[in-house]
């Protein structure tokens, strides 16, 4: 199937690994041009060169996402060089887990404040160059964790509902004016990331990080988690003219974790 991506602009954040990295690989193999955006300058380039090994075309910019200078940054330097900005996905931001009995309020600033602030003001800053082209994908990485929380994870659990609604809102004022706002729900997804934030619980639990997580991804119906790349092929569907008649909706992808319907 032809997605209609090829030649495209996309502007991918927090690209410098796991979900990030694999959209942004996705998507160049599309055909799409890519922006790299992260804070992590090596890293970013090492994106870029599997990018560019792929036969894709891209550039880097390091910025933070968690400052309105920083999302200008991401957003004027991809225009500037590509001239265009046709789509936008959204995936910078994590958050500590701590259990809510006694979870730092400072742990929701923190999640807050990259990812629904920074998904916010680079879908603002997008937009209006999606409208001059007539043509426009926002594909914002959510997580499970909004629909689904548990009592050690309500900081993201809760900028995830923010972006939910922040989702469907775009989509609201932009529908007509072809361009699209959408979400996925990765459950737990084999990254870096997904170790790195349950180290303290494993410590505590007196195991290692895969064995914590083995045990996780064997509660959902799927019993394994999912792979960047599985979550990346959703994000170019998305993406693709083949979404054009998908609007504001959220696509959950946590294995058959999540019990409401639909």
């Amino acid at each position: 199937m032809d997605l209609g991506i090829a030649g495209r602009v996309a502007l991918v954040t927090g690209a410098s690994r796991g979900i990030g990295r694999a959209c942004a690989l996705e998507l160049a193999r599309e055909g799409a041009r890519i922006c790299l955006v992260a804070r992590d300058a090596e890293r970013l380039a090492d994106a870029l060169a599997a990018i560019e090994a792929a036969g894709g075309e891209g550039l880097t910019i390091s910025a933070d996402l968690a400052t309105p200078e920083g999302c200008r940054e991401a957003v004027e330097g991809c225009v500037g060089e590509f001239g265009a900005l046709h789509i936008l996905v959204n995936n910078a931001g994590a958050a500590r887990e701590h259990h809510v009995a006694d979870v730092p309020a400072e742990l929701f600033d923190d999640a807050l404040t990259l990812k629904l602030y920074g998904y916010l003001r680079m879908s603002q800053l997008a937009l209006p160059h999606m409208r001059g082209a007539g043509w426009g994908r926002i594909v914002n990485i959510a997580g499970a964790a909004g629909a689904s929380p548990l009592p050690d994870n309500l900081p993201m659990s809760i900028a995830n509902v923010g972006v939910l609604n922040l989702t469907r809102a775009f989509s609201d004022i932009a529908a007509r004016d072809g361009v699209t706002a959408n979400a996925i729900c990765p459950g737990l997804t084999d990254t870096d990331r997904a170790r790195e934030l349950r180290e303290e619980r494993a410590a505590a639990a007196g195991t290692d990080v895969e064995e914590l997580l083995t045990r996780m991804a064997s509660r959902t119906p799927a019993g394994r988690m999912a792979s960047p790349e599985e979550v990346a092929r959703v994000t170019c569907f998305l993406a693709s003219e083949a979404a054009s008649f998908v609007h504001g909706t959220a696509v959950y992808m946590d294995g058959g974790a999540r019990r409401a319907t639909p």
